[in-house]
């Protein structure tokens, strides 16, 4: 790997920062930093070979698409717990799962187009039955006291008007990494019956009206030194959640903070994620809280074994395929 030096730092700055929405963007970002047109795509092209940029494209709020995502707990049994993970990771929409230290022992996170038929709450139902789950309990987000809401989920409804069918097409363009040439916008409409200027045209659309959160390089992250990471699971009664949730958020271990519904089998309505180098390390952090908070009905989840870690493909029609499969239509019908 080749040592970065300071014209690459300004690089990395500018792609970050934003590519422009123009048929020229290379160009452009080469002009502002007093750099030729053909050295700012050489330059990617080696950072991308280094692993320091994964990739060039749209960062959309998925939520403001329309879309609606769900923290799933299943309850599997161990023998065949792999078979259940493959099931569950079938569908196009499941960004994460985890087998974790706990009877419920399947985490998983799934997301659904708002052009689905079945909707959320009918394919959890499916996934279920279909990896044999023994339980399955969706956790919807109900309060986000600290995080970032699109990395797990959300359960509330889009206000936003819906897309036409070329901004759909448009997000399907954008979402992919941008070709490294001239006129990359041209390259990448040329062949998805969507024209240049229209993908350009949806692209700032998008943006101006928040669906599209940002348009540049998705860096490789730096290592943070960090070995384990812990979800922490507690249960608070009474009308003290709030306040204990603000306060569990204020920890600077705690990156995540978010309140769940319970269940008959499962009371725990807080959850924070907390990272650090050691298991002890994430425990001895738990247990600070629980000092900290009063709460002292808890656990501490850990990751076993990654089954899948994705970015969601937006309104793939491999969904719409996965389905399709399921009788998605026969669903819809008997349910008019």
């Amino acid at each position: 790997m080749q040592e970065i030096d300071q014209r690459d730092r300004e690089l990395l700055g500018a792609l970050q920062s934003e590519i422009p929405l123009v048929s020229t963007p290379f160009a452009l970002i080469g002009q502002a930093i007093d750099m030729s047109e053909k050295e700012v795509i050489k330059r990617i092209e080696r950072l991308k070979r280094d692993g320091l940029v994964r990739h060039l494209a749209a960062q959309f709020d998925a939520r403001a698409l329309g879309y609606r995502s769900c923290l799933v707990a299943a309850k599997v049994d161990p023998e065949r717990i792999d078979e259940a993970a493959a099931a569950i990771n079938a569908h196009p929409g499941v960004t994460q799962n985890y087998r974790r230290n706990n009877d419920f022992n399947l985490w998983f996170t799934i997301a659904v187009a708002p052009t689905s038929i079945l909707g959320l709450d009918k394919t959890v139902d499916l996934l279920g039955d279909e990896a044999g789950c023994d339980a399955v309990r969706p956790l919807p987000t109900l309060k986000q006291f600290k995080g970032s809401s699109d990395a797990d989920d959300s359960h509330g409804d889009n206000e936003l008007a819906p897309l036409t069918p070329v901004e759909i097409e448009s997000v399907r363009l954008l979402q992919r990494d941008l070709p490294l040439q001239p006129r990359p916008f041209e390259a990448m409409a040329r062949t998805n019956g969507v024209a240049a200027d229209e993908l350009l045209a949806a692209a700032r659309s998008l943006l101006k009206r928040g669906y599209i959160r940002r348009y540049g390089a998705v860096v490789q992250a730096r290592k943070t030194g960090f070995g384990a990471s812990a979800m922490g699971v507690w249960a608070v009664k009474g009308d003290g959640v709030d306040a204990v949730g603000v306060k569990m958020s204020q920890n600077k271990a705690v990156s995540h903070c978010y309140l769940r519904p319970v269940y008959d089998d499962w009371p725990y309505n807080l959850y924070t994620i907390v990272h650090g180098r050691s298991v002890d390390e994430c425990e001895s952090i738990i247990n600070d809280i629980a000092i900290d908070t009063g709460v002292d009905e808890k656990q501490a989840l850990y990751p076993t074994r990654e089954y899948k870690k994705a970015r969601i493909n937006l309104f793939s029609t491999e969904a719409d395929e996965w389905e399709t499969a399921h009788g998605a239509h026969s669903a819809a019908s008997a349910a008019s």
